[in-house]
């Protein structure tokens, strides 16, 4: 059930980010879930390194989304999104 769970988290997180960032022509639900995994992992990291804690749901949603949306921007500067 965990990893269902995480992959529909993944999925919205991918998806906002996408919308957020002008890439969600060229994403489909794969990359969505990828990035919104990925991109969630990387901002806890970020956030923990900043001191910033998350303290419910909502706040771990923003910081996953802000974290979807630095993966994005980093894919986009390699060229992978356009």
């Amino acid at each position: 059930m965990g990893i269902i769970l995480t992959a529909i988290v993944g999925g919205i997180i991918g998806w906002l980010a996408s919308i957020i960032m002008g890439t969600n022509a060229q994403m489909g639900i794969i990359a969505n879930v990828l990035v919104g995994i990925i991109g969630a992992s990387l901002g806890s990291w970020a956030a923990s390194a900043l001191g910033i804690a998350a303290a419910g749901g909502i706040a771990s949603l923003l910081i996953g989304v802000g974290g979807a949306c630095l993966l994005i921007f980093i894919l986009k500067a390699l060229n992978i999104f356009k």
